[in-house]
């Protein structure tokens, strides 16, 4: 066991994390979203570059000092929870929702209903189903999904 190393750890994000994070986003997001069009994928990067992660609530987890995933809130909405896949199933997605909860309270999300990672995650976790509707812009369904409460 190497004594060095940090355990990872959940911190507000910096402006610097903003190319780690776009790397976990597009390894995450190409696992879970294989259905969506790469003009589609294009633009959300944009937007999230220069839109998203400048007006949400982001918090980055670390491990051995290197970002391994990160959560995005709006309010109470998860606008975005993404875990690098070779992290996956380590618990890290449960902690990063855990830590939003603990001051957010119930926590509601969107995820599409396609996407065969997040949304069975969302439902391990007690999300419930609320509503699916079209996301016009994807033409996939998005699935609203609440925690009990929310």
């Amino acid at each position: 066991m190497n004594t060095n190393t940090k355990p990872a750890v959940i911190r507000a994000y910096r402006p610097e994390d903003l190319e780690p994070v776009m790397a976990v986003w597009k390894a995450a997001n190409a696992l879970a979203h294989p259905f969506l069009k790469k003009g589609f994928v294009a633009e959300v990067e944009r937007s999230i570059r220069e839109g998203f992660l400048p007006i949400s609530e982001t918090y980055v987890l670390e491990d051995a000092e290197q970002v391994i995933g990160f959560i995005a809130l709006m309010g109470n909405q998860i606008g975005g929870l993404f875990l690098d896949p070779a992290c996956h199933g380590r618990g890290y997605g449960r902690a990063l929702v855990d830590h939003a909860v603990g001051f957010k309270g119930p926590l509601k999300v969107e995820v599409f209903r396609d996407n065969q990672i997040g949304r069975p995650f969302y439902e391990r976790y007690g999300f419930e189903f609320v509503e699916d509707e079209l996301h016009a812009p994807s033409g996939q369904v998005n699935r609203k999904m609440a925690m009990p409460g929310a």
